[in-house]
């Protein structure tokens, strides 16, 4: 009974996200106080160790929260100078019919989410181009299926840079939170990403030859002159980055942006593969698009524009110093007072009772993550709460080397992002889906869309979320560069 006591707090914190759809910056202060309750009803916890077992959570992601700052003034740049924007003119320089318009949807914007570190903006940014291309290229796209397709092909693509870019918010926090640099995990999962990528790009290909999709190219030059005024307008006010992207493509863009503006993108990448200090990389990212913009005529140096650009960054520091850093200090406080009170220590013991072996063990911990978001309906918030939990479960029942315990924190964050960002895209009360056919909805209000429309094609999501828990299980990970789990009998559960 004390058990289930204990578990209230994730119920209220469920229930408030979920059903009543509330704000994680109510729900999560609210969870914590009936934590701090909890706690002293059923522990005797007094309330300045709920404080100081906060408090210790919190430092647990300090750095995290640092990079999170740099990380959505490098968005914000990214947007801005031009850098997202080269992305998508040299895709819609390709040619693009209804077969392929699916293909290169999840192509940019898997590069596009990179850059910018987000799924949310990315798709914002990418859904009145390709929703709108396909009526275009297909005037029968809504009954033929293409724009279901292509709506899924950018939702999973936008996810892809979610789950592994530098400066993506749920990669750094599942990073903070298991105690492992973020460009380690980026290079540790980097070959399993690309090749989830790649097989979606295969899936969604097929799947539009066998949908005998139409073949014919069109002129795609006049793409943002279909976009209805209606839905420039909602973006204006609910993703004006998103805003500033658009005014920067095609051929009759407010501001003409060249293809080398892509570099900057290019250097993070790069500097990131190759182990560079995660502020390192983004303040590259930082400096070389203002650089490069000076040439391409999208930032300037006189008149103000050097101080603009000094502006626009502190703006990214406080745009999430407002929100994401503050909610992610509340979720971390609630988390930190639920292990004080050892909230989650049955159902701990109950996967170390079920597994036989390590990789036994990390499966169910990759479970566990799909679990929580499925119960919580939001992935930073999963993320946050089930994170220490399966880095406990890791850390007090498997035994190895140094080396080898890193690896298997590794797996533990990628489990946290992967399972919260892919996981997402296939629960259909989730309020990324919310979120996604709000968007969806207003930028092509010509199809009346559902939570399920984006799930019905997600191969993305799909192939990540099935791969990542079958090659953990199986061993089969041995089988892809830089991402194996160590083995017995180099780490071994305690109780063997």
């Amino acid at each position: 009974m004390k058990g289930i006591i204990k578990f209230v707090p994730v119920v209220v914190l469920a229930v408030l996200m979920a059903r009543l759809k509330q704000d994680a910056l109510i729900a999560a202060p609210i969870a914590t106080i009936t934590a701090v309750v909890i706690a002293r009803l059923t522990e005797g916890i007094k309330f300045q160790e709920c404080i100081e077992a906060s408090v210790d959570s919190v430092k647990n992601i300090l750095i995290a929260l640092f990079i999170l700052m740099f990380a959505y003034a490098m968005a914000s740049a990214f947007m801005t100078t031009g850098v997202g924007a080269s992305v998508i003119n040299i895709a819609l320089k390709a040619g693009i019919t209804a077969k392929t318009v699916a293909v290169v949807g999840i192509a940019v914007t898997a590069v596009l989410s990179v850059a910018t570190g987000t799924s949310w903006g990315t798709f914002a940014a990418c859904a009145p181009i390709f929703l709108w291309l396909c009526h275009i290229v297909d005037p029968n796209a809504a009954k033929d299926g293409c724009l279901l397709l292509t709506t899924c092909a950018i939702a999973g693509g936008a996810c892809f840079g979610d789950n592994i870019g530098l400066i993506s918010d749920t990669t750094i926090v599942s990073s903070g939170i298991q105690g492992v640099e973020v460009v380690d995990r980026v290079r540790s999962q980097g070959v399993w990403s690309v090749s989830c990528l790649i097989l979606a790009i295969i899936a969604f290909f097929i799947a539009g030859i066998f949908m005998g999709l139409p073949s014919t190219q069109v002129d795609t030059s006049g793409i943002l002159q279909t976009i209805p005024k209606s839905a420039i307008d909602y973006l204006t006010e609910a993703r004006p980055q998103a805003v500033d992207l658009l005014n920067q493509v095609g051929s009759n863009a407010k501001v003409e942006v060249p293809a080398y503006m892509i570099l900057p993108l290019i250097l993070v990448i790069g500097l990131a593969i190759t182990g560079v200090n995660t502020f390192a990389c983004i303040g590259s990212g930082i400096v070389s698009a203002y650089l490069l913009g000076l040439v391409a005529g999208t930032t300037s140096f006189s008149g103000g524009g050097f101080q603009k650009y000094l502006n626009m960054v502190m703006q990214g520091f406080a745009d999430a110093g407002s929100w994401v850093v503050v909610m992610m200090m509340w979720v971390a406080a609630f988390g930190g007072i639920m292990g004080r009170m050892k909230a989650f220590h049955p159902l701990a013991r109950g996967i170390v009772s079920i597994s036989r072996n390590v990789r036994q063990l990390m499966f169910w911990n990759g479970v566990l993550c799909i679990g929580g978001n499925v119960v919580l309906s939001d992935e930073m918030a999963q993320i946050v709460t089930i994170g220490p939990i399966i880095k406990d479960i890791a850390e007090e029942n498997i035994e190895g080397s140094e080396e080898d315990m890193y690896k298997i924190k590794l797996r533990n964050a990628t489990f946290g992002d992967a399972m919260g960002v892919f996981g997402s895209q296939l629960i259909p009360w989730h309020v990324y889906l919310g979120f996604y056919v709000g968007i969806a909805a207003n930028v092509y209000p010509l199809y009346k869309f559902a939570n399920t429309d984006f799930i019905k094609y997600n191969f993305m999501a799909m192939i990540a979320v099935a791969s990542l828990l079958i090659l953990t299980f199986t061993g089969l990970d041995r089988l892809i560069p830089l991402f194996r789990l160590p083995s017995e009998p180099d780490v071994r559960l305690k109780k063997n």
